[in-house]
């Protein structure tokens, strides 16, 4: 079973949709769309590991310019 995640994003201004646009190329992002809120994009993610799962956020997702903080929070299965 692979390890998912949403990954709450906050870009500057204006950004929102070219940063959605870009993380949707990225390997292991199911989902990334446009929202409202406190959160500009909301991206679902996952990998083969948690330790794949922190190197796809932080050195791919994070990457994306037009980015300003991002939160993940793991799919736990209770």
């Amino acid at each position: 079973m692979q390890v998912q995640a949403y990954v709450l994003i906050q870009t500057e201004v204006g950004k929102a949709a070219m940063v959605a646009h870009e993380i949707r190329a990225i390997a292991g992002v199911t989902l990334a769309e446009d929202v409202t809120g406190p959160y500009d994009v909301i991206v679902r993610a996952e990998a083969e590991t948690m330790d794949d799962l922190g190197r796809l956020v932080v050195a791919r997702i994070q990457s994306v310019p037009g980015i300003s903080r991002t939160l993940t929070c793991p799919v736990v299965h209770l």
